[in-house]
């Protein structure tokens, strides 16, 4: 079966229509009927130059959409770029220089900032979990806990810090989890729903279904019909001893509560992939500042 997802999407085309849209939406809300302190204080002919400055250790984020901030306020602005996205940061770093209105400058400032520092938290984060499983034949996942309207961003960031995006949503990929399991009525039920679903609709998406113990997979085993089994909270020899018994019949998952102390174990087991939730729901923004240059 072949998916759609935001590994091999047409990322180009989708971005600039998500970035005009989220940077108005963005501003609107912070700036509503203007910024009224550099309106009072601020010449509206003068034009400032400024520097990001990185005040943190980790990955930059952002940078792309920083371009796209400036050029809704000023399109008279001009940015010089010295790191871009995915490169790794330290204390001091500068990653751009723009030059711009001044009152567009400051009325940019935050929400420039806030949408930078999360991605970068997030690509930073991402970072740590990729170095652990490095040499390993496993990617790391992430998954739909996102922030509500930020997905784009975040699932983009993720891949900046070297991890692989998952489903877009619930619309691009069939995961079959516990609860669809309980509410069906069983595995089984599951599983032959959703191919006669498919064959009813003409899709072909990729399914996976999550097992939380030995006799699930069994379940599972016997009747196919599936891309990628996820394996739902099993400890480490629990684990591998699944991987072992699946073999090459089918993609393998591991999931739940894995962290950056646990994943390389995890990873060890010779699973295909592990979907990490704290990727997106667990991450601590990057500090960074704008400083006007004078």
């Amino acid at each position: 079966m072949n998916a759609t997802n935001y590994d091999d999407m047409n990322f180009e085309k989708e971005k600039d229509g998500f970035l005009k849209e989220y940077v108005k939406k963005t501003l609107a809300e912070d700036v509503r009927e203007g910024d009224h302190t550099s309106l009072a204080c601020i010449d509206p002919n003068a034009t400032d130059k400024a520097k990001l400055l990185v005040k943190d250790v980790g990955v930059l984020a952002g940078v792309e959409v920083a371009k796209y901030f400036f050029k809704e306020v000023d399109p008279d602005s001009k940015i010089d770029i010295y790191i871009e996205d995915g490169s790794d940061v330290k204390y001091g770093d500068i990653a751009f220089e723009v030059t711009c209105n001044s009152q567009a400058l400051l009325k940019v400032e935050r929400s420039m900032l806030n949408t930078m520092q999360r991605m970068s938290g997030v690509a930073s984060f991402a970072n740590r979990f990729a170095f652990e499983v490095g040499g390993l034949p496993v990617k790391v996942l992430d998954t739909r806990k996102t922030t509500p309207l930020l997905r784009f961003l975040e699932k983009w960031a993720v891949r900046l810090g070297g991890c692989t995006n998952y489903r877009n949503g619930l619309y691009d990929w069939i995961m079959i989890k516990d609860n669809h399991i309980d509410a069906c009525g069983g595995i089984q039920q599951a599983i032959e729903r959703v191919a006669q679903y498919q064959k009813d609709k003409g899709l072909n998406l990729n399914v996976t279904v999550e097992v939380r113990n030995l006799n699930e997979l069994d379940e599972v085993l016997a009747v196919g019909g599936v891309t990628r089994i996820m394996l739902d909270n099993f400890e480490v020899p629990l684990l591998r001893a699944a991987v072992e018994i699946i073999g090459d019949r089918f993609e393998t998952e591991a999931s739940g509560g894995v962290n950056i102390n646990t994943v390389r174990a995890i990873a060890k087991t010779g699973v295909d992939f592990v979907s990490v939730g704290a990727l997106t729901h667990s991450v601590q923004s990057l500090d960074m500042s704008l400083k006007v240059v004078k």
